[in-house]
């Protein structure tokens, strides 16, 4: 006999592993020989994005922009996660500022 409160909790545990699986991954931005891979990340507007910054080089680096308010330093073989939006399109610039020519940009466009 199945109890209506394992009824009730099957659907919670189901529920919350379909919104799980429909959540997409992380937006992914590479340091590499000091240079951001992509130099250009596109992302929809009015959508909060969780940006993985992995640094693959043996030096620290710094994920940093003005127009997004963020300021992070990525450890030399590491990785730092940074929440960003939602965003209003536009193009959004961020560097290095341990190597300040090292520059790229979000550019948000409407879904």
């Amino acid at each position: 006999m199945v109890r209506p409160p394992f009824i009730v909790l099957l659907l919670g545990v189901l529920t919350a592993a379909a919104a799980a699986a429909a959540e997409p991954g992380p937006a992914l931005i590479s340091i590499t020989q000091r240079q951001f891979a992509p130099q250009e990340l596109q992302l929809p507007a009015g959508v909060k994005v969780r940006l993985l910054v992995k640094n693959t080089d043996a030096l620290p680096a710094e994920f940093e922009s003005y127009d997004l308010s963020r300021e992070v330093i990525v450890p030399p073989h590491g990785s730092v996660t940074v929440f960003i939006g939602p965003l209003a399109p536009g193009k959004y610039q961020f560097f290095n500022d341990f190597n300040p020519d090292t520059k790229g940009w979000i550019v948000v466009t409407k879904p």
